[in-house]
């Protein structure tokens, strides 16, 4: 496992990575892509993280239907809650994607949680998943996402101890007309509330994450434009709801 780490670390470095969605003529012509976006908040999968303004890093190189990539989300509280993902993921056909994520959640107030620790009490979450993403003609996009590895909810034994991970499972489906998006998402994982156990994205199944996405170029100049979005999300479970807008640069 660590090896791997060290050389996805180093691939990394040498190429880069972003969650930018890309089509493979773009990718052959322009295979390196930055970006950085400015949140009100960090809303994922209908939790906030952090409670504060996030800034938004990523970096990718794409070749021949492959993306590797790194992708952070740093808030402006202190300390805040602090992330850093790897991604690798392979495109059939500029319509379905395959991915595996580690996520990674850096703690500075407790040195111990190491980045390249990978035991019991590992602080990454390695993630498999498979997204239909949609066509000109099929304007629907489906993601199933499921957590394999790491700092995952864990069951409870007959017992009173920590088991295994749940294999927690989150599954999202979204529609886009335009300059609009709407999208709801569910937690496909039941955890045992009678026995102690606690949910990755819930407490139960249901839906976690419904909302809607307006986007726009704002024209600054003549050839630029600054990409905005404002969404409006609600966690129905948490009984949360957020208006979540952002910058791209």
């Amino acid at each position: 496992m660590r090896r791997l780490l060290f050389v996805t670390v180093f691939l990394s470095c040498l190429l880069g990575g972003s969650l930018m969605a890309q089509t493979a003529e773009d990718n052959a012509e322009k295979p390196l892509s930055l970006s950085v976006d400015l949140m009100s908040r960090y809303v994922w999968r209908g939790t906030d993280f952090g409670a504060s303004p996030s800034i938004q890093p990523g970096v990718s190189y794409s070749l021949k239907g492959f993306t590797l990539g790194a992708w952070g989300a740093f808030t402006t509280n202190n300390p805040g809650v602090q992330e850093v993902d790897l991604y690798l993921s392979y495109s059939i056909k500029d319509m379905f994607s395959i991915t595996v994520t580690d996520y990674f959640f850096p703690n500075e107030v407790t040195p111990a949680n190491n980045y390249f620790f990978y035991g019991d009490t590992t602080g990454h979450v390695l993630e498999g998943s498979i997204s239909f993403d949609g066509t000109e003609k099929i304007p629907f996009t489906l993601l199933l996402a499921t957590n394999f590895y790491g700092a995952d909810a864990k069951r409870i034994k007959a017992d009173g101890t920590e088991g295994n991970i749940q294999f927690s499972t989150y599954a999202e489906l979204g529609y886009t007309y335009k300059n609009l998006s709407a999208f709801i998402g569910f937690n496909l994982t039941n955890p045992d509330t009678d026995k102690g156990e606690t949910g990755y994205y819930g407490n139960g199944f249901g839906v976690v994450n419904l909302g809607i996405t307006g986007s726009k170029d704002i024209k600054i100049t003549d050839k630029f434009s600054l990409p905005v979005s404002v969404s409006l999300i609600t966690n129905p479970q948490a009984e949360k709801i957020y208006l979540v807008a952002g910058i791209s640069l």
